[in-house]
């Protein structure tokens, strides 16, 4: 496994994120139980982690996804990327998405 940094939050909005294919997760009403396939570990997200991680793996980039909750969520803009960089941060070093290193080739 890598140790590698954490990217900023400026590298973070224009990357696409992707769910490794060890990677499960399912929606119930009060929570996102998402599993390592690889590890047999549970990880619990609250239902706006969980309705994040849809969309970031739907949307193109981060930046997307955030312009995608905060208007579902009827927030502001700049707290909604911040807050959806820290989710990918957690998210990151948990091993439970990746940067999709494939994105933006033509």
């Amino acid at each position: 496994m890598s140790s590698s940094t954490t990217p900023s939050q400026e590298t973070l909005l224009k990357a696409r994120i992707k769910v490794p294919q060890h990677i499960v997760y399912r929606t119930f009403p009060s929570e996102t139980v998402v599993l390592n396939l690889q590890t047999g570990k549970y990880h619990g997200l609250n239902p706006t982690a969980g309705r994040m991680l849809e969309t970031l793996e739907r949307a193109e980039s981060v930046l997307e996804a955030a312009t995608v909750a905060a208007g579902e969520y009827d927030q502001p803009q700049a707290p909604t990327e911040r807050d959806m960089c820290q989710l990918c941060t957690s998210l990151l070093e948990r091993g439970l998405i990746e940067i999709d290193e494939e994105d933006g080739a033509g």
